[in-house]
């Protein structure tokens, strides 16, 4: 379908009158005046007809400057469920030592957090808050290796708020404490 700006198709008018789920990411429209644009299914007021605008997908009403309303959240529907939670993945791998919640991702990335969730640990095997602990148990792993920085400050680096709580975890999930693993991983350079 194809951006239309003098009529909007009677079939997709009545979609954004009637909010019809059925329309998601089959078109998307803006609205001039507001320079937003929306699923069909949208709960937002309707607009007025002549104001509307038809794109074929999210990136040409992007494209066209407009901003994804924050209600429906068109512009999640860019991207096939793997590349979005991808970028989702990349992102807590660049930003693990910031606080990051699961609310703070959905808003983020224009998702729900229910369905973030339930996305993420389909495709990653974890939570986002799994992979976030393990992205940073990873950080702090490299930091005891090629640092000699204090187990307090490396929890503090790679964004555990508690050095307690990182030092039970790090021994859980590695079987040895933070201060072990750096003797070992001394060792084994010195044995090289």
């Amino acid at each position: 379908m194809m951006e239309d700006k003098t009529s909007i198709p009677a079939e997709c008018w009545r979609a954004i009158i009637e909010c019809d789920e059925a329309y998601d990411g089959v078109f998307f429209y803006g609205v001039q005046t507001t320079g937003i644009f929306c699923r069909p299914s949208c709960k937002s007021k309707a607009p007025n007809q002549e104001n509307v605008r038809i794109f074929k997908n999210a990136s040409a009403a992007l494209k066209e400057q407009f901003r994804p309303c924050k209600r429906c959240k068109p512009d999640a529907l860019l991207l096939p469920a793997e590349e979005w939670i991808g970028q989702i993945a990349r992102w807590i791998e660049q930003h693990y030592s910031q606080t990051l919640t699961l609310s703070m991702l959905a808003e983020a990335f224009h998702g729900s957090p229910f369905y973030l969730q339930r996305l993420f640990k389909q495709l990653k095997g974890l939570s986002p808050a799994e992979y976030l602990q393990q992205v940073r148990l990873k950080q702090a792993m490299n930091q005891l290796e090629e640092t000699e920085q204090s187990i307090a400050l490396i929890s503090s680096n790679v964004g555990f708020s508690s050095t307690p709580y990182f030092i039970t975890l790090f021994k859980r999930t590695f079987g040895c404490t933070p201060s072990a693993y750096r003797k070992l991983a001394h060792n084994k350079k010195v044995e090289e």
